[in-house]
């Protein structure tokens, strides 16, 4: 196998390109990265020297590749399956990419705000910028609900990067900005997503560290 995957289960951004993966049956080797871990850590550093998951490691082209978005469309580009990720029609493929920022940027990103806020020590957090998150995803989770109204996945009737993206994003907001019941549409593409092959198997392979998140405190 030439592909070598370095994330963690935990981390959000790593779903996107494991669904991708496993969407198109794609095989590759797992390498789960520990940055608790020094020798884990030093040695993806020298892999991601940012020291960001995901990063992708193609032995075969040598070629590593780092950012989830990235990894998706370097998946499809050099190994597609019957499941087109990224169209090749230029304005589908923008319509995805729209998606895909909206959902990292204006869903992910908020949400993992206040999930790094009930990391810190209590003296150090930022009420603050918590509520402005929530409002952020507040937000878009009304965007996503005009949008969804009548769509089965983000770009319609097919799955493309953009439901990689949606996954993780909506599956972790819920957890610290439930969807209570204003949102039905978001809601009923939420649950097409968790029961997802791909995604349903990304949840299951994290079970063992759920234990970590940080459900309540805070």
């Amino acid at each position: 196998m030439s592909l070598t995957i370095h994330f963690h289960p935990l981390a959000s951004f790593c779903w996107k390109p494991l669904i991708a993966l496993y969407e198109n049956a794609t095989p590759f080797t797992p390498a789960i990265v520990d940055l608790g871990d020094a020798e884990s850590r030093a040695a993806f550093l020298k892999i991601s020297p940012t020291g960001k998951m995901p990063a992708l490691r193609d032995d075969a082209r040598d070629r590593t590749v780092l950012e989830s978005t990235i990894v998706v469309e370097y998946l499809a580009a050099h190994y597609p399956g019957p499941v087109d990720l990224v169209p090749a029609d230029i304005d589908l493929a923008l319509a995805v990419r729209q998606a895909d920022r909206f959902y990292d940027f204006y869903v992910q990103e908020p949400m993992q705000k206040i999930v790094g806020d009930r990391l810190r020590p209590d003296d150090k957090t930022d009420p603050f910028g918590v509520e402005q998150a929530r409002d952020q995803l507040r937000n878009s989770y009304a965007i996503i609900e005009q949008d969804m109204q009548s769509k089965t996945w983000a770009m319609g009737d097919t799955f493309t990067m953009a439901d990689c993206a949606a996954s993780p994003a909506l599956f972790y907001a819920n957890k610290v900005e439930p969807f209570g019941d204003n949102y039905p549409a978001m809601k009923r593409y939420h649950d097409r997503l968790v029961q997802r092959p791909s995604f349903a198997r990304v949840i299951e392979e994290a079970q063992p560290y759920f234990k970590f998140f940080p459900y309540n405190n805070g």
